[in-house]
Parts: C-alpha cells; structure tokens; sequence
C-alpha cells in the first residue's frame, strides 16, 4: 500500500499543519512523494516545520501564514498557489478545542471555534472546489472530524467542537454526492485520543483524566500521530479511488467500548467474579 511514490506527482495542501496530527501527515506525504504546502496562524512554527520536514524528506515543502476563517485570505493563498499549478489533495485539518462548561461559554469562544473548524473547512473547500469543478480535474478531499461526531452522541464539555465537527462530517457526506460524479472525492477522518503538542494540555488536563480515557479505549493505548498519517495518505491515494463520503472511525474501538451498554463489565469484574457464574463442575 505504501509504495514510495504513492503520491507521486500530487500537489497537497494541509490546513493546521505547522504542528501536530497536521505536520505528521506533512511528513509522511513528502515521504511517498507528494508537494506540500502547509497553511497555519504561526510563521515561525511553519517555517521551522517546513526547514524540519524538507531535511528529514528531501520533499518539496512550502508554508504560508492563512487564518482559515478570513475568505480573503484564503483566496489569496489558493490563488498563489494555483499560479504554480492546481492542488490534487486538500486536506481540512486545523482545529480549536477546549474544554469549558457550555453555560460559561461566551459568544467570542463558540464564534472562536465554528470559525476555524466549521467556517474553515467551508472555506478552503468551497475555494478549491471551484476551482477543481471549473477545470474539470479529479481532486480529493479529506477531513478531519472526531469520534463525538461520527457517533452522532456529541460530546459534553468540548460543545462547539461537537457541533463544528458534526457540520463538516455533513459536509463531507453532502458533497460526495453532489460533486462525486464530477471526480472529487470527500472523505474524513474520526480520530480517538492521540497525544499531540498543545492539544492534550487543554483536553486531558490532569493525569487521572488521560488514565480514564485509556481505560475507555479497548486497545489499552492512545493512538500515535503516525498512524493517522498512514490512513490519511492512503484515503487521498488513487490507491482508494473508489472511498466516496466515508468517515473512518480510527479510535482502537473506543466509541464501540461505549455503545454498549454491557461493555464496561469487563472492567469490572475479576476471575473470581466470574467463576460465580459458572455452572457447578460435575462430579464424577
């Protein structure tokens, strides 16, 4: 599946990627062989990613500073880069999350957070996508959601995420139909927990909070920032040309660990618990 040139060729641009799951999959795009130009808020951190990457690749890695909520700024960033020639690959990946009682919530912070991950990905996918549908060219789409969104259960405490993301999972399915018979892919990705810069200080605060969402996760593990970085290569590849409005749950199965409603027993009970359900051995 990962031959060296899967993305050979490719022109990719990745929103949030100066840092993070964003940078991981900068890495391994440059890795099989793709373009990258990656977008974020920060100079310096995009600059120290690009010099990073392109000495660890040997890849051709651009960045440009781009507030994804600004439609000005993205045009003008989209249209730099189609100076250059049309991108192959976008994917939607900047994010903002924190955890806040919703009630405490002002209107700065809900407006702070539909921007980026909602109105963002609208963004750079209404501006790429016309574009891609004006030349009649093939391109793929990928988003990232989460879990509380792909479940449909939402989540309390993170709010304004939990409706953001579950617009762009509607976003994503909506648009594989209307512009798949024009050869535009729209896939995503619902990641469980995956400890990245900045990201786990503001969602898992105190260590007893990381141990609780361990527990919750089947596998008994938080997944890695390259994992996710091989399923999202793979889902923009020609290799999975026939995926259309897909979102693939990758979490070690721990919103399954949560629908049902007698899983959590198996953290519970001990041998000996379970030997009293045993019928009595026959004697002989």
């Amino acid at each position: 599946m990962f031959a060296v040139d899967l993305l050979r060729g490719k022109r990719a641009l990745i929103t949030g990627g100066g840092t993070g799951l964003g940078k991981a999959m900068a890495r391994r795009y440059l890795e099989l062989g793709a373009s990258v130009y990656i977008c974020g808020r920060r100079e310096e951190i995009l600059q120290s990613t690009c010099a990073e990457l392109a000495a660890a690749t040997g890849g051709s890695i651009r960045a440009s500073v781009c507030d994804v909520r600004d439609v000005a700024a993205v045009e003008k960033l989209l249209a730099g880069i189609w100076s250059d020639g049309p991108l192959d690959i976008l994917v939607n990946n900047a994010a903002g999350n924190f955890l806040a009682r919703t009630e405490e919530l002002s209107p700065g912070a809900w407006h702070a957070v539909i921007g980026i991950v909602l109105m963002g990905t609208i963004n750079m996918t209404m501006g790429c996508g016309r574009r891609w549908l004006a030349e009649k060219k093939a391109a793929s789409v990928l988003n990232i959601v989460a879990t509380y969104s792909s479940s449909g259960s939402g989540s309390g405490f993170v709010v304004p995420s939990a409706v953001s993301k579950a617009g762009v999972q509607a976003l994503t399915r909506s648009l594989a139909v209307e512009w798949g018979s024009r050869g535009i892919r729209m896939n995503a990705i619902a990641p469980g927990p995956i400890p990245t810069e900045g990201a786990f200080s503001r969602l898992l605060p105190k260590k007893e909070l990381e141990k609780l969402a361990v527990d919750r996760i089947p596998l008994r593990r938080f997944g890695t920032p390259e994992e996710l970085a091989n399923l999202a290569a793979f889902l923009v590849s020609d290799g999975a040309a026939y995926i259309n409005g897909e979102v693939v749950t990758m979490d070690g199965g721990e919103w399954l660990q949560g629908a049902g409603e007698f899983n959590y027993v198996g953290q519970l009970m001990t041998d000996a618990d379970w030997e009293m359900f045993n019928p009595p051995k026959k004697q002989r």
